[in-house]
């Protein structure tokens, strides 16, 4: 009998056959999936002591390695490359942008996920997880089966991730019609896009073409562009993303989509008509659940979603779920949290729950859009007596020497702690370690002011907002 790759160590003395497959010794946590949710709880649970099996189909590090946040960031970065080029005479370089390179992108982008996924290989080998290659399906509430052996466990973590959907009556056949896993692939940059969806990851991609030099046109069926930012945010970058020449079509949904000799045409709702090379259909994840077992075994589902309580645990003793795979925020850190939490609830340190209003999220576009906290509107849903301070960049050393606009808002309770921080600009993610540190603590405006930001950083930005926000405004008006 083939065995499947392992990085820890099973006694073979020790395996038992069962109806014909292969049973293993049990583990206290059998993890189905290898991406940010499976790999962090695998990581943290052996740290504390357990016995781990990972199962994995594809490779570890799952979407967000490999197809997702960091193949994105990469080709992002080729773009902000891509316009300093262009633009260094506004500096006094003298430099010219004569195209894109897709092979050297592409080279330069594949050989960051490599590293990444060595070290990750690195950690989990070191932390003596035994690590599965094959799909992994729930047989029974403590048992999953992969490539004909069971593998048992006190405890069964369900990771397995999402999967970039479709509309009806789109097809995508990879070529003309995409996702966001074919576009981390492109061997050459079209000349006009069409993004269906103008959601984080829809605006990513429209800022990567476009500095790649695609003409670029997102449809969005929503009012605004990032939605479920705080409207000021939206409404800031839909400006900055016309001057870049990014075109949009807002409060619109497609009707129809066409393919032809030349491309894609899309019709709208409102009759208007698109073409163009390729359309990138970016209309949100679903769970990847389907023939895993979930439902056979008496697990709680809603449209696919794994149904969890605050410390991820499904209605059956024992399961528990973590990832994109539950009706949480879709993101890597926060699958990281969850991983980390079950590890934690299963090693009886009895951690706190995730807030997830405390969850920071950023659009990692030009400029880019970052925030934590409530929206103004949700606070006010909320019954919260809000009050908002505005900073705009432009009073900022830092911004002004990198030629970005753009601001920081504060949302907050009146005479009370800071419900919000909203940014826009060049940057502005790196100023969410702090934003978050505000919120999760329940800062005032008045606790911030007194502290002292580096001059001149963007995070003095931060300050100065929370200091016209106290009353005690420096380089702003009021």
């Amino acid at each position: 009998m083939r065995f499947p790759p392992l990085y820890g160590k099973i006694d073979l003395d020790e395996l038992q056959i069962t109806n014909g497959a292969t049973r293993v010794p049990e583990f206290d946590l059998v993890i189905i999936g290898g991406g940010s949710g499976g790999y962090a709880c695998a990581l943290r649970s052996a740290q504390l002591g357990k016995s781990v099996a990972l199962i994995e189909a594809d490779k570890v590090g799952g979407t967000c390695l490999h197809r997702g946040c960091i193949p994105t960031k990469a080709l992002l970065h080729s773009a902000e490359i891509a316009d300093g080029a262009r633009e260094g005479g506004k500096f006094g370089v003298k430099s010219s942008f004569d195209g894109i390179d897709m092979a050297g992108v592409n080279s330069y982008k594949d050989g960051v996920i490599s590293r990444l996924h060595k070290g990750l290989q690195g950690l989990i080998k070191s932390r003596a997880i035994t690590y599965i290659e094959g799909y992994g399906k729930l047989v029974s509430k403590n048992s999953v089966e992969v490539n004909g052996q069971i593998y048992t466990g006190k405890n069964i973590v369900l990771a397995t991730g999402s999967y970039a959907k479709t509309l009806p009556g789109i097809e995508i056949d990879g070529k003309k019609i995409i996702t966001s896993d074919h576009g981390t692939k492109m061997e050459y940059v079209p000349k006009s896009v069409i993004i269906l969806g103008g959601g984080v990851i829809g605006c990513e991609f429209a800022s990567v073409w476009k500095s790649f030099g695609s003409d670029v046109t997102i449809i969005e069926g929503l009012s605004h562009l990032v939605a479920l930012e705080d409207e000021s945010s939206s409404k800031q970058l839909e400006r900055a993303f016309r001057k870049r020449g990014i075109k949009f079509e807002l409060g619109v949904f497609s009707k129809s989509v066409t393919t032809n000799k030349k491309g894609v045409e899309v019709t709208l709702e409102n009759g208007k008509t698109f073409s163009a090379e390729i359309l990138l259909v970016s209309v949100g994840r679903g769970p990847v659940s389907a023939n895993l077992g979930y439902e056979a075994t008496g697990i709680t589902m809603d449209h696919g979603y794994v149904l969890v309580d605050d410390k991820c645990r499904t209605n059956v003793p024992g399961i528990w779920a973590v990832g994109d795979l539950i009706p949480t925020q879709q993101l890597a850190h926060v699958g990281f949290a969850e991983g980390v939490l079950v590890a934690e609830e299963i090693a009886g340190l009895n951690p706190s729950p995730i807030n997830y209003d405390g969850v920071p999220r950023v659009t990692y576009s030009d400029p880019e859009v970052a925030s934590v906290g409530l929206t103004t509107a949700e606070a006010k849903r909320r019954g919260h007596d809000v009050v908002e301070l505005t900073y705009d960049l432009a009073g900022n050393g830092k911004a002004q020497i990198l030629g970005t606009a753009g601001s920081i808002k504060l949302i907050a309770e009146k005479d009370g702690a800071i419900l919000g921080v909203h940014m826009v600009g060049a940057r502005v993610g790196e100023l969410l370690a702090e934003a978050e540190l505000i919120f999760n603590w329940e800062a005032r405006a008045v606790d911030v002011a007194s502290l002292l930001h580096a001059h001149p950083t963007l995070s003095e930005a931060m300050g100065e907002a929370h200091m016209a926000l106290a009353g005690k405004a420096l380089h702003a008006h009021g």
